[in-house]
């Protein structure tokens, strides 16, 4: 699948998928591990990684700082670094990438000097202000004329001290910018949440013991609040999980078609939230009436497209994130969904109503499904490909952001396109 594609049409495989396909290194953690380990004094071997372009869009980031990184193989990163940034000659642009975007907003205010962080068009409209307005309160100078990318930090090489508060219910990647940057204070730092939600939890933890991982000393003093001392980090190896958010399209994919498709890994090795979707996925076609997505909202997308072919209609909720995602899903799955079949997905407030049929199994709808450059969007209504004859993937090599082989696994379990 090396040639870039305009669209993919899935025939629906005859039989069950049976086989092994492990999932690529976990994105999240990942993107967390390459800047903990650029601001590692040391070498650090990351293995199990993830190598996409949200990944390799952090590393270029990184090294355009000046740290080392080599690639010995298709899994590890060798990272070298004296624990210190340098300000780039050029600004540094992510793309659609939000991790790297949110957690180097807050990591380039230890750059003595200025650094401009960008992304590409959607980027510019994700917002990223309430990290801005925590950085603020830090002493840091810290600007956006639009409260979206591109960003201007203009860094002291520090990180201040004291308190912080940030509200982390727009996305929980502030909270882990913060709790990264933190071990740089010239003091502990407290960061502590400001609004009543904190959106994804989980990632807030996978932040946590991968910080401890390369020597950082964060105790949680209550549910909102988090001390950080001025350890710094050292250098480590470390090893990446899969991705839990890729499973759950192998999840469904197993379910959907009666199969057995082994991933090399135990269910209980996953750590990261969206892994709790097999759950959900292992209740099929039973599938709860009402789903909160709002500690799983990756997994939102493989749920919806399964919740199709389920017994009775479902309904998500705790799903407004997922507006300022790569698209805005909420809106994509339901216009997807209803693309195959006139009101098989709507909008209610922010909530999806997927309102399942058993009986699409098995049909011809000739479909072409509008991916929205959003990797999430296309991998899963290839799911619907599996059941449902004539549905076409546009821009299938938008999956290259978080999972390049994607195509070629689901081909692997015996999978054919047209």
């Amino acid at each position: 699948m090396s040639d870039k594609l305009a669209a993919l049409t899935i025939i629906p495989p005859s039989g069950p998928l049976i086989g092994r396909v492990m999932p690529p290194g976990s994105k999240s953690i990942t993107n967390r591990a390459l800047l903990l380990a650029a601001l590692a004094q040391g070498t650090s071997r990351l293995t199990g990684a993830l190598k996409s372009k949200d990944t390799a869009l952090m590393a270029k980031a990184l090294t355009q700082m000046g740290v080392g990184i080599e690639e010995p193989d298709a899994t590890s990163f060798v990272v070298t670094s004296d624990g210190t940034l340098r300000a780039p000659t050029e600004p540094l642009v992510l793309g659609n990438a939000g991790t790297a975007t949110r957690f180097l907003t807050a990591a380039v205010s230890l750059v003595e000097g200025k650094v401009v962080v960008d992304g590409d068009e959607a980027m510019r409209k994700r917002p990223i202000e309430p990290l801005l307005v925590a950085l603020r309160s830090l002493g840091i100078d810290a600007t956006s004329e639009t409260g979206c990318p591109p960003v201007v930090i203009n860094g002291k090489g520090s990180f201040g001290s004291g308190r912080v508060g940030i509200d982390g219910g727009l996305s929980s990647q502030y909270v882990s910018a913060l709790l990264m940057a933190a071990p740089f204070g010239e003091g502990p730092i407290e960061v502590a949440l400001t609004g009543k939600d904190l959106d994804a939890r989980g990632y807030v933890n996978l932040t946590l013991a991968a910080m401890r991982a390369f020597g950082a000393q964060v105790e949680q003093l209550d549910e909102i609040t988090w001390r950080v001392e001025p350890t710094g980090y050292k250098a480590t190896d470390f090893h990446i999980e899969p991705d839990a958010s890729a499973a759950t399209y192998l999840w469904a994919a197993e379910t959907l078609t009666g199969g057995k498709i082994d991933l090399g890994v135990p269910m209980e090795a996953f750590t990261q939230p969206d892994a709790r979707a097999s759950e959900v996925i292992a209740m099929f076609p039973h599938m709860p009436a009402v789903i909160d997505g709002s500690q799983m909202q990756d997994a939102v997308p493989t749920l919806a497209v399964l919740a199709a072919f389920n017994a009775t209609p479902v309904r998500f909720t705790g799903i407004a994130n997922l507006r300022v995602k790569e698209c805005d899903r909420v809106s994509a799955l339901a216009t997807e969904l209803s693309r195959i079949r006139p009101g098989l997905g709507r909008e209610e407030g922010d909530d999806l109503v997927v309102a399942s049929d058993p009986k699409l199994a098995g049909q011809t709808l000739p479909t072409s499904i509008e991916t929205y450059a959003d990797h999430r969007i296309a991998m899963s209504f290839a799911l619907a490909g599996l059941k449902i004859g004539g549905i076409t993937i546009l821009d299938p090599d938008c999956v290259g952001k978080t999972y390049p082989g994607y195509w070629d696994a689901l081909a692997s379990l015996g999978v054919r396109y047209a």
